[in-house]
């Protein structure tokens, strides 16, 4: 054999071995900085990491069923099952009947939740005209609430003052000791600057002008402080209790005084880069049509916000309805008031098509005052959006009434207390 040949042999076969290598990292680096070489330090840390995303899990939905934790923890249904027995059976959970049978109509579905209801979170509600306060265990179970009229707009810090008063109120109602406190939700009917804890619109809330909430409400309550605009706490409640809680991917329209969306992706929401994702109601619809307050011409506010259906129905008996009043009009068979509510529906829609062009929810739920009309609203809205609409988008999309109106912010300040709690406790543990 000559030597050349051997060579040639030689070198093929330390190719062959340096090739493996490649699909094979070094042991070191696979294994996180400060973890055990056995490979159980490596387990007891993803163990754990499971373990707090689960209760992570049930602190924000409350009630779940393990089919429900594997969808929003991503972990397997095998993984979640071993997971949850381990802490049914340390005590930490049990389980509660709902009395509606599953979805093949055999036994009534087995919810899971927290046993423990010692800690507590609170939510607070500012309006335009009103504050609602309210304490919930991590349960889920609102325990105590409030409310007041007040004119939040131009006096910040009376409303400030009033809700700091009223949390008082209602965990001395529930018998919740203030350290036992985790965290607060507070809402706002306008956008929310987030890194600076301020309101983002001084036309919205004209008496809230640099004025730092989250400092200002940090200092009252003494307690983690979150803040988040009212349409994104509607998505919040429809996503924790409501008509979005089996739903990953899903728009919740708030049709009141003004028009927001909350957008909820992959069961998050979706804030965008300066927090102002969702402003639905400033979307151009007529580039030479009315002037709104944002500055633009023809925002959808301008002709399906509740100013602009008053204005379009008039006086009635000598006065401006209050749009409670058309409301109710219109569900009682008025013919001026449900055909303003519906050109709403109509322009609405419109705008639904654009959103749903762009993020293909599989749902749009609509709360807000005006969602009390039922199909007065949806049936236009339904379809301005199929002709809008691509055929695909449309095709499939569920346009729904929220389970939610007049506490949807309270409900869903309550939810982002929850979540933000729930966030710190897994930072904490190291998740």
């Amino acid at each position: 054999m000559s030597y050349a040949y051997m060579f040639v042999k030689s070198a093929i076969v330390r190719l062959a071995q340096f090739v493996q290598t490649l699909d094979k990292p070094p042991r070191a680096a696979m294994i996180p900085m400060g973890v055990a070489k056995n490979g159980e330090g490596t387990l007891g840390w993803l163990r754990g990491r499971n373990r707090e995303r689960v209760l992570g899990a049930l602190r924000e939905r409350g009630r779940v069923s393990q089919a429900d934790i594997a969808r929003i923890t991503g972990l397997s249904r095998t993984t979640v099952h071993t997971l949850v027995s381990e802490l049914k059976d340390s005590g930490v959970l049990h389980e509660v009947e709902t009395g509606v049978p599953d979805s093949r109509g055999g036994r009534p579905a087995v919810l899971l939740m927290l046993r423990d209801s010692s800690l507590a979170v609170v939510g607070i509600d500012f309006g335009h005209s009103h504050v609602g306060v309210a304490v919930a265990d991590i349960g889920h179970n609102v325990l105590a609430e409030r409310w007041c009229d007040l004119d939040v707009s131009h006096d910040a810090r009376a409303a400030l003052d009033a809700a700091s008063t009223m949390v008082d109120e209602v965990l001395t109602e529930a018998r919740v000791e203030r350290k036992s406190v985790i965290g607060a939700g507070i809402g706002i009917p306008g956008p929310v600057d987030r890194t600076r804890g301020t309101a983002g619109s001084a036309t919205i809330l004209p008496g809230w002008t640099d004025l730092r909430i989250g400092s200002e409400m940090r200092d009252r309550l003494a307690m983690p402080v979150e803040i988040e605009n009212d349409a994104n706490l509607g998505a919040l409640a429809e996503l924790t209790w409501g008509a979005g809680r089996e739903c990953s991917n899903f728009a919740y329209i708030k049709v009141a005084t003004g028009i927001g969306a909350g957008l909820v992706v992959d069961g998050k929401l979706l804030r965008g880069a300066s927090d102002t994702a969702g402003e639905i109601g400033h979307t151009t619809l007529d580039e030479s049509g009315a002037l709104c307050y944002c500055g633009n011409r023809g925002c959808l506010e301008t002709v399906a916000s509740g100013p602009a259906i008053i204005e379009l129905v008039g006086p009635i008996n000598g006065e401006l309805p209050t749009l409670s009043r058309i409301v109710e009009l219109a569900i009682g068979g008025d013919l001026r008031c449900h055909r303003a509510i519906a050109d709403a529906g109509h322009e609405i829609g419109v705008a639904i098509a654009g959103l749903c062009n762009l993020i293909n929810p599989e749902r749009v739920i609509v709360g807000g005052l005006l969602s009390r009309t039922g199909d007065v609203l949806l049936h236009p809205m339904r379809e301005s959006i199929r002709r809008h609409a691509v055929q695909a988008a449309a095709e499939t999309l569920d346009v729904r009434p929220a389970v939610f109106v007049e506490r949807a912010e309270l409900l869903g300040s309550l939810a982002l207390a929850l979540q933000g709690s729930s966030e710190r406790m897994t930072r904490a543990a190291g998740g």
